[in-house]
């Protein structure tokens, strides 16, 4: 069984940054209120010529470029998304783009926890010696599924990219050391985007559905109490089976869903907030790109180096959660 190291990250936003004072101007809510219940300053939004697929891509080309790699070279393809522009998969939009000709490329849709699940699955193709090098996106656009007048949640979503290289390795050289996943679907009600109830009669007597989603709902309590419980209680599981001291690693990198998550889950490993990465701040909830645009910012600035202990931890709808530690082998900034 081989490892996979982490070589090369890159990452793609949209050129429109809306902060909380403009948003106050269609919800009724204030700069105050959005950052001190969740650390949000701004959030990017996606205008008429972007689109999922062309995010994707720049963050893709982006983390290729960092590796040093060639389209061609690659075998695989993870998106993960929960907001495609084809239901039938953008991944093969965002391979055909950029002429990995060799690659399969196939969507993965976890949510929020997106990314390290299909980081995770990648590490699997890896590992068994079927694929040598991959690209594992976090793309998400959830401004088109935002309720804008819903001011308890159009105030948490931007949308964004972010990619990583990932390539076969000796085992004893991995950069994944460990990892955990779980769902929870008695508690989905929590965090959706679901289906709308349309129908139209099709013929006498039988009846269709017609397609199409509602905003999104959220029970912004129950998530929180989720992700304050969850969060570190994987880490701490993850930690104890992998050998590993919280005060061994170098940084916390999580899900940016809320600045007070964050901050709890580094007092519970008493981990300063220092070394927890945020930018929320920038950024609001990207969903599935949240810890890879995280990621890349870290690598370029030159926090994050090569050799570097992160523990990572993903969490939100489905209710799905997971956590790796990861140590960070591509070049410097």
């Amino acid at each position: 069984m081989q490892g996979m190291a982490l070589v090369g990250c890159g990452s793609a936003v949209p050129a429109a940054s809306v902060t909380n004072q403009q948003l106050s101007a269609r919800v009724d809510t204030n700069d105050d209120w959005i950052r001190s219940r969740t650390g949000i300053g701004a959030r990017r939004i996606a205008g008429p010529l972007e689109s999922l697929t062309t995010l994707a891509t720049r963050a893709a080309q982006a983390a290729l470029d960092h590796a040093g790699w060639r389209a061609e070279d690659l075998d695989l393809i993870l998106l993960a998304t929960s907001s495609p522009d084809d239901l039938f998969g953008t991944a093969p939009r965002v391979q055909g783009a950029l002429g990995a000709s060799r690659a399969v490329a196939f969507d993965l849709t976890a949510a929020c926890s997106g990314f390290l699940f299909s980081l995770i699955t990648a590490a699997q193709y890896l590992g068994s010696g079927s694929m040598r090098r991959a690209l594992v996106i976090g793309a998400d656009q959830l401004s088109r599924w935002v309720d804008w007048d819903d001011r308890r949640t159009c105030v948490l979503f931007g949308d964004g990219a972010a990619a990583v290289a990932v390539e076969a390795c000796p085992a004893a050289e991995t950069g994944l050391l460990g990892f955990r996943m779980r769902s929870d679907g008695s508690r989905n009600a929590c965090l959706t985007l679901a289906q709308t109830d349309g129908h139209e009669l099709l013929l006498d007597g039988i009846t269709a559905q017609c397609g199409g989603f509602a905003p999104i709902q959220m029970n912004g309590q129950e998530v929180y109490k989720f992700a304050v419980r969850e969060v570190p209680a994987i880490l701490a599981d993850l930690l104890e089976g992998t050998g590993t001291a919280a005060a061994e690693l170098d940084w916390l990198l999580l899900h940016q869903a809320n600045q007070r998550i964050l901050d709890a889950v580094a007092d519970r490993f008493a981990v300063p907030h220092s070394r927890v990465l945020s930018n929320l701040a920038h950024y609001g909830n990207t969903s599935a790109a949240t810890i890879p645009l995280m990621l890349d910012e870290a690598v370029r600035d030159g926090r994050v180096r090569p050799g570097h202990l992160l523990a990572s931890s993903g969490f939100g709808a489905g209710l799905s959660w997971g956590a790796a530690l990861l140590r960070w082998g591509g070049p410097e900034p």
